[in-house]
């Protein structure tokens, strides 16, 4: 049975709006090994069909073609690969090499897309080198060879997984009479070490060189004419070790595409460069909005006693009163705190003392008397431990018989020297629930407004007493004084933050303080990604740039993606190797971009110290890790399109391109 046998084999193509043409009609035909087969016709007569259907470049066909018992007819994608990889090589007219891989790694190529080991597909590249008279051009390009050196590579390359067909198309096409006949006598020698050898050529002096001579002519086979012919055996190869044929590693689709990025090294650095711009605008406004959040949590740090946690009763808005349903123009109001509030804020852990505050609002009922001059305040309140000795601005806290005042209040007082009033004594008027308080008290100390600690009361102007004597002022006018703030005193500042959040988890809400700095710190998030979507914006231009380039990379490459194909990669191969391109670009990018962002950071935190006394630039490391991981995604994701395209293309189309 002959190793190669054709039959009824019928080829059309399609013609838009025309009667499909038959290209190939019923060819029976029958090759065995050992055979140096020419099959010569005019063009247009078929051939290169016939060609492309044997290697399996071509698979819209019917009829039977049969090769070492299996019927490519029937053969899955997965089989084809097999079968380019185990039993068919090409040689092409125009060599096909890959320009920016060398002679070696132009060899080895298809051992590479069969996950071979580097040392095995070498060692074995270079015996077939060696053999063809190439051991001297192992490390050369394609364009440092001469025709007949690149058609030699070409062999080589078609040889190397010891294919037991091999097919070439006008293999001596491109070379001069001499060279022409040193890769005749190479492909003799290939058949007598028992490969079927089968050409394409438009040469008499070539098919004069075979054994047997196939004529074909409007699609069928006019004549099979056999010669005996003795080829010399001066050229043996010893067979290639049986491997299990496996498929194309990540890992060397990533040297794959590092190979070629090479080959357009410049442009693939100025694509790097472009995406890098958005990964620096990109991390340097994140850090630039955690360094302000930062700057503002430390400014409130150093105003606040670090062991103390304030908790509010939460806002109720009341929307209705009484049984005419009509709304509540009072507004929003907070419970007091009972008893059992107090007591369940002294459960949570790392809390030793609970104690009471109060805070009123009023618009122009309060009002202090100093030398026959009357100043209204809005908030009078109690004061707490929460207080820092830094919130001091003058004096002391205050005790049971005296008082505390703001700066913004004693400047209205006396603008020229505020601090005289500590040891003064003032007339205070108290509006409670339409009742007036009135007494003579001392002012102890002087506070600072601006201080976070004071929270939203401390920007007023604000008179602050002692809870005990604030309490007895009540009571000697009827009224009773109801706490609506507590503060908790931890036992040690790293478990603030912790009881902070129990306060929430319970129901309440936090300190003015907290309250402020939560709405500062979510202002400032709201502006930073603002800023980090304007910046983002480059991306997008990133990612269209790579998907132009991206594509005139497939354009490119067609030749070699059609190359790939008949030496046995898959669609997944090519695709794999392009996204592998992308991943690279996106991680230089990304690169690139974080070692700018950080020298940035680095200068500009250096000028604003010298300015400013503190650092406006926190870059940490999951913005450094965020913004190589958007580069590599926006990259990848800007190559799906172009790699899909690439893996879809024709091998027969590709390989024609020019």
């Amino acid at each position: 049975m002959s190793y190669l046998s054709i039959k009824n084999l019928n080829k059309y193509y399609k013609i838009t709006n025309q009667p499909d043409f038959h290209v190939l009609k019923s060819i029976d035909l029958d090759l065995d090994k050992g055979e140096l087969v020419s099959i010569i016709g005019e063009s247009g007569s078929g051939k290169s069909t016939l060609m492309n259907v044997i290697g399996g470049l071509d698979s819209d066909f019917s009829g039977d073609v049969v090769v070492g018992g299996d019927n490519i007819a029937n053969f899955s994608q997965k089989d084809m690969v097999l079968y380019h990889k185990k039993k068919v090589g090409f040689v092409f007219q125009s060599f096909n090499l890959v320009s920016h891989l060398s002679v070696l790694e132009n060899v080895s190529l298809a051992m590479t897309l069969s996950n071979v080991s580097k040392k095995i597909r070498q060692e074995r590249a270079k015996e077939l080198l060696e053999v063809l008279g190439l051991k001297e051009q192992l490390h050369k390009k394609p364009n440092q060879l001469s025709g007949g050196q690149k058609q030699r590579v070409a062999i080589a390359r078609a040889l190397i997984n010891d294919p037991d067909v091999i097919i070439a198309d006008e293999p001596t096409g491109a070379l001069d009479s001499e060279t022409t006949e040193q890769v005749l006598d190479i492909l003799e020698s290939i058949a007598a070490d028992g490969k079927l050898v089968i050409m394409v050529t438009h040469s008499s002096r070539v098919a004069q060189r075979s054994n047997r001579v196939i004529t074909i002519a409007d699609g069928q086979i006019k004549k099979d004419e056999t010669f005996e012919r003795h080829f010399k055996k001066g050229f043996h190869v010893a067979a290639k070790a049986d491997q299990t044929v496996k498929q194309l590693s990540l890992f060397s689709a990533i040297k794959l595409a590092l190979l070629n990025m090479k080959e357009k090294l410049s442009r693939n650095i100025l694509i790097a460069l472009g995406s890098s711009i958005g990964i620096m605008s990109v991390v340097l406004m994140l850090s630039l909005g955690k360094g302000v959040n930062d700057y503002l949590n430390d400014q409130m740090q150093k105003n606040v006693n670090p062991t103390i946690a304030e908790a509010q009763m939460p806002v109720e808005t009341s929307t209705s009163n009484g049984d005419d349903e009509q709304p509540d123009l009072a507004g929003p109001t907070s419970k007091p705190f009972a008893q059992s509030d107090l007591d369940k804020l002294a459960t949570i852990d790392h809390v030793t003392e609970v104690s009471k505050a109060y805070s009123n609002f009023s618009f122009g009922g309060s009002a202090l008397t100093y030398d026959d001059q009357s100043y209204s305040f809005m908030n009078f309140s109690t004061i707490s431990a929460i207080i820092s000795p830094n919130d001091i601005v003058a004096g002391e806290m205050p005790d049971d018989q005296t008082i505390m005042v703001n700066q913004s209040l004693a400047e209205k007082i006396n603008q020229d020297d505020p601090d005289s009033l500590v040891g003064q004594t003032v007339s205070i008027v108290l509006t409670v629930d339409t009742k007036q308080i009135t007494g003579d008290f001392k002012i102890s100390g002087i506070y600072n407004p601006n201080g976070p600690s004071a929270g939203i009361a401390g920007a007023l102007d604000s008179v602050q007493f002692t809870y005990d004597h604030l309490k007895k002022l009540y009571e000697d006018n009827g009224l009773e004084l109801e706490p609506n703030a507590a503060y908790l005193v931890v036992d040690d500042r790293q478990h603030t933050d912790q009881v902070k959040q129990d306060i929430k988890s319970l129901g309440y809400s936090g300190g003015d303080a907290d309250i402020l700095a939560d709405t500062f710190s979510q202002m400032i998030d709201i502006f930073t990604y603002v800023l980090t979507g304007v910046a983002a914006i480059s991306l997008v231009v990133s990612a269209i740039m790579i998907l132009t380039v991206m594509y005139i990379s497939v354009v490119e490459r067609t030749q070699e993606i059609g190359v790939m194909k008949a030496i046995g990669a898959r669609k997944k191969d090519i695709r794999r190797i392009f996204v592998s391109e992308a991943f690279l670009i996106g991680l230089f990018g990304g690169l690139i971009g974080i070692g700018v962002a950080l020298l940035l950071t680095v200068i500009g935190n250096n000028l604003i110290m010298d300015l400013f006394d503190t650092t406006i630039l926190h870059p940490t490391l999951a913005y450094l890790l965020f913004g190589i991981g958007i580069s590599i995604f926006i990259s990848m994701i800007a190559s799906l399109i172009p790699a899909y395209s690439a893996s879809r293309l024709d091998p027969v189309d590709a390989l024609r391109h020019d």
